[in-house]
């Protein structure tokens, strides 16, 4: 795979016409959308960038302003204003055929092919797309709840925790210690964590606090692009970063909010100045409640629609379905947004096929202009989606690569996110 393929699919952009001509039955096949996240927005804009006016969609979105969690670590480190993340529904709502609600959606009833929502609002769909994103496991850590993270955040959703963990970072002190716990997989974003720690060594650094130290408790023996950022953060950040993998710290036993203590099977760090605690997470609750998930937390997908196992009328999509191997992330879930829209417009209103295909790209950024990626093309094999192909950047790439790449992901993040709210 060429760098060119890298940035293939970048943009949001159309699938092209589709030569069969609309049925006509009376009324619009009906699509409701719960999720206004990636995963939901860009399946609404692929059904009606194609056929504006085939469908009628409903997207409920309890929040009126749609912060990314994706780039949300270049604010953390200081990069980005929050102002930057955030974006609002108006433009989507003014969409003819398009329906938004501001809700929560309480109950998914697959007999009636109808969604609920908590004002007890009820909503009839041909196709359901479920897209919630990730729930958190608040409970999976001896000592670590959801009272807890208001001291020691996850900031792994979009929300005020990204806001909360910047200012405990401003807070920390030259010398002070930050306490950084890795999630199991699966989880969004795989190189997200390290990426974090590379944000936050970066405000360390440029504020002058580099006798500050951050200790990454993993439960993984490895991760994602590890040999780039163990390079970037010697090369940037020395003797600021140490990683244990689970046979140096052999788990965690106990976290203590109030004292700021995270003690290991081998150690116990304490008074720590910072601590971020990245969980298990699963789907998002609705699609668990509406039993779309599977033991180990994720819904399994037909790889070839992203229909639910469970409903052939559901697809589930983003970083709640169990992809195969497809990481989750914004760039695989736009992926999937385009196989989910083309198989509606195929079921509903008798559109041309074209066969599913996936990609992804995922850029890491590890000091000002050093930005590292990971990408692969993904086909339906059997019953799961399997990677074909892929790529990665060299820790042999010169500065002005590691600046291109820097470049790349920022105009990938401007053109999806204004295609998805225009």
């Amino acid at each position: 795979m060429s760098r060119r393929d890298v940035l293939k699919g970048s943009a949001l952009v159309a699938l092209g016409a589709c030569a069969a001509p609309l049925h006509k039955t009376g009324s619009k096949p009906k699509v409701v959308i719960v999720g206004g996240g990636v995963g939901g927005l860009a399946t609404l804009r692929h059904l009606i960038d194609t056929h504006p006016d085939a469908f009628d969609i409903t997207l409920i979105e309890p929040k009126t302003t749609y912060t990314t969690c994706f780039y949300s670590n270049l604010y953390v480190g200081g990069l980005r204003p929050l102002s930057s993340l955030q974006f609002r529904y108006d433009a989507i709502a003014r969409r003819p055929g398009v329906q938004v609600v501001h809700d929560r959606v309480a109950a998914i009833l697959p007999t009636e092919r109808r969604v609920r929502t908590s004002t007890g609002v009820t909503f009839d769909y041909d196709r359901l797309v479920v897209s919630p994103g990730i729930a958190v496991d608040y409970t999976g850590l001896p000592g670590w709840s959801e009272q807890a993270a208001r001291r020691m955040p996850h900031a792994w959703q979009s929300g005020s925790q990204a806001q909360l963990l910047q200012r405990q970072l401003a807070t920390v002190p030259d010398g002070g210690l930050i306490v950084v716990i890795a999630p199991p997989n699966p989880y969004r974003c795989p190189p997200g964590p390290y990426e974090r720690v590379s944000m936050m060594a970066h405000a360390l650094t440029v504020s002058g606090r580099i006798g500050a130290r951050i200790i990454i408790i993993d439960p993984k023996e490895s991760f994602s692009k590890q040999p780039l950022f163990q390079q970037g953060w010697e090369r940037h950040y020395p003797g600021m970063i140490e990683w244990l993998p689970p046979m140096v710290h052999d788990g965690v036993r106990r976290i203590d909010a109030n004292t700021m203590t995270v003690e290991t099977g081998f150690e116990t760090y304490r008074n720590c100045a910072l601590v971020n605690v990245i969980p298990r997470q699963s789907a998002g609750e609705i699609a668990v409640d509406a039993g779309l998930a599977a033991p180990g937390g994720y819904c399994v997908v037909d790889p070839t629609t992203l229909k639910s196992q469970h409903d052939d009328a559901i697809h589930v999509l983003g970083d709640a379905a169990d992809a195969g191997d497809m990481p989750k992330s914004a760039f695989a879930a736009n992926s999937q947004a385009r196989v989910v829209a083309q198989t509606i417009r195929e079921e509903l209103i008798q559109a041309a096929h074209i066969e599913a295909t996936y990609d992804n790209t995922c850029w890491s950024l590890i000091d000002t202009n050093d930005s590292v990626y990971v990408g692969g093309q993904y086909r339906p094999s059997g019953n799961r989606i399997t990677q074909i192909e892929s790529v990665i950047s060299s820790p042999a790439d010169p500065d002005e690569v590691r600046a291109t790449n820097y470049g790349a992901s920022a105009a990938w993040y401007l053109g999806l996110t204004s295609a998805l709210f225009a």
